[in-house]
């Protein structure tokens, strides 16, 4: 996995937190994989999201459980286990995950066949 692809991820206790960048309406549900997104990053400078084209509209939190659901899924772990912690009303979006570790989380997103490389 790559130093980007990983910048979008960070462990935290019991899981880990996950940068999103959220594309709804898009043609198909799909991890895109890491992409450059302004004001995410410790430096306030930029930084790394992951990509997440859904094609639920950003109505009504419709786009926000379909990437939840998508997350879940690629990630193998209950839809319980995916919480959006930060961004609910906009495209950047903090993700918890809970009961994964971040080697786990890595394989999996790189295991995807639309995902990060």
């Amino acid at each position: 996995m790559t130093q980007q692809t990983a910048a979008f991820l960070r462990a935290f206790p019991g899981g880990v937190r996950i940068a999103v960048r959220a594309q709804p309406r898009a043609s198909r549900d799909a991890i895109v994989g890491p992409i450059h997104v302004g004001g995410v990053g410790d430096d306030g400078r930029g930084g790394v999201a992951l990509k997440v084209a859904v094609t639920a509209p950003p109505v009504e939190g419709e786009a926000n459980e379909a990437i939840v659901r998508l997350l879940a899924k690629v990630l193998g772990v209950p839809r319980r286990q995916v919480t959006i912690t930060g961004g609910e009303t906009g495209r950047i979006k903090t993700v918890e995950v809970r009961g994964i570790d971040l080697a786990h989380a890595q394989a999996r997103l790189a295991a995807e066949p639309s995902g990060p490389a």
